[in-house]
């Protein structure tokens, strides 16, 4: 769903020479930012794991600009922070924002990239649509896999276990290790690699 919404708005930004700005769930981990941006041909991706510098996000649009591109796409992870942010604590980081009338990263992000390009930048919020739709077919095939693993471990009164896909392969994670615990990307990711190799900016 998000990378859908990410397709269709590059006919907007491309038709009125904009930077469209897509704030996508993801409060604590860039997940779903990182796969729908890749996916989806995001010029930009900002995620909580890699603290941004506007400068550095701003020349990439500018950049893209003198280029001869007419709009940009970038994708925000609603829990994104800059570099300046990324010193703070929670509270600290909520209070400064807090106190310099900020809504979102995502809107303070769009002023500053509007102010320091001179292009008209604007904000979307799929927000809770990106929960809804119907599964694709590799989801389909993948929760059958699932299932299946899950059934046989039953079978073998093999329980306390979580199915993964571990390696592109079904396996599965004792419940201890994963149970309460977020994934983060890790900054060197060979997904977060392989969109830097294909010119994406993450603002590092």
């Amino acid at each position: 769903m998000a990378t859908d919404v990410i397709d269709r708005l590059h006919t907007t930004a491309a038709s009125h020479s904009r930077i469209l700005m897509v704030e996508i769930m993801g409060n604590k981990a860039g997940w779903l930012t990182l796969y729908s941006g890749i996916a989806g041909g995001a010029d930009a991706i900002i995620i909580p794991e890699i603290p941004y510098d506007i400068d550095k996000i701003c020349d990439a649009m500018k950049k893209r600009a003198n280029s001869g591109h007419s709009f940009s796409i970038v994708a925000v992870a609603e829990g994104a922070f800059d570099v300046n942010e990324a010193k703070m604590k929670k509270k600290e980081r909520a209070k400064a924002r807090e106190e310099a009338g900020i809504k979102t990263a995502t809107n303070r992000i769009a002023a500053q990239i509007e102010s320091a390009t001179g292009i008209e930048t604007r904000v979307c919020v799929p927000g809770h649509m990106l929960r809804g739709g119907s599964p694709s077919a590799y989801d389909r095939i993948l929760a059958t896999k699932f299932g299946v693993r899950a059934a046989q471990l039953i079978a073998e009164e093999k329980y306390g276990y979580s199915v993964a896909l571990i390696n592109s392969k079904i396996g599965e994670n004792p419940l201890i290790d994963v149970a309460g615990k977020t994934k983060f990307i890790d900054p060197d990711d060979n997904y977060v690699k392989t969109a830097k190799s294909i010119g994406v900016c993450f603002g590092d």
